[in-house]
């Protein structure tokens, strides 16, 4: 990897091409990532930068995270992140990161927690179909067979039950940089990404 940022999406939207192309891409802010923490294969064993993004109170910091930014005399922020990259020695601690570290064309992976769904059925959370609604059948949207009898008189290990659906962390890979604003710090994305509006992802080139 040799490049990457913290960002908030903001949502979606279309923007037009030179050939009155419609493309629908996701709008990111990425205002400005602070470089926290820089690693070194030969302190860590890896080549790593922590970057730090979004303002937050000093009261809704813990211990933890408050003592590591004052070891490294950071202003307080809420989301902390780690970047594996091949080259750190152009970063220092305290840099500002914008938009402009990426570029009009830029291939990227983004990482975002997909939204929650709560605890769902069989049907909405595998696809399955449901049974007959008439003639007294009693078995609507039931998960189905729960295995054999007496051998091995268990639930096969990996069966499609209900339970929690979404809420999970997802990477899409081979996303295309549609456009970059400098000013207003924020990037266009082409496709979608994993997340609610304003949740924090993770981009990677």
């Amino acid at each position: 990897m040799n490049k990457g940022l913290i960002g908030k999406k903001i949502g979606m939207t279309q923007v037009f091409d030179e050939n009155a192309k419609a493309i629908p891409v996701t709008v990111i802010e990425v205002a400005p990532n602070i470089v926290v923490q820089i690693k070194t294969k030969e302190i860590d064993g890896y080549d790593s930068i922590q970057l730090g993004f979004g303002d937050v109170k000093d009261k809704h910091l813990n211990k933890p995270k408050k003592g590591h930014l004052e070891k490294f005399k950071i202003e307080n922020v809420k989301h902390l992140k780690e970047f594996r990259l091949n080259d750190t020695k152009k970063y220092e601690v305290g840099q500002k990161l914008g938009a402009d570290v990426f570029e009009k064309g830029d291939i990227v992976a983004v990482q975002g927690t997909t939204k929650g769904k709560g605890f769902q059925g069989v049907i909405k959370r595998h696809g399955q179909q449901r049974g007959p609604t008439t003639h007294g059948s009693r078995y609507h949207r039931r998960p189905g067979s729960m295995g054999a009898s007496a051998t091995p008189s268990r639930v096969v290990k990996g069966k499609k039950l209900p339970g929690h659906m979404g809420s999970v962390t997802r990477t899409i890979k081979n996303l295309e940089i549609v456009s970059v604003d400098n000013d207003k710090n924020v990037i266009l994305v082409k496709g979608s990404i994993p997340g609610p509006k304003g949740s924090i992802v993770k981009i990677k080139a």
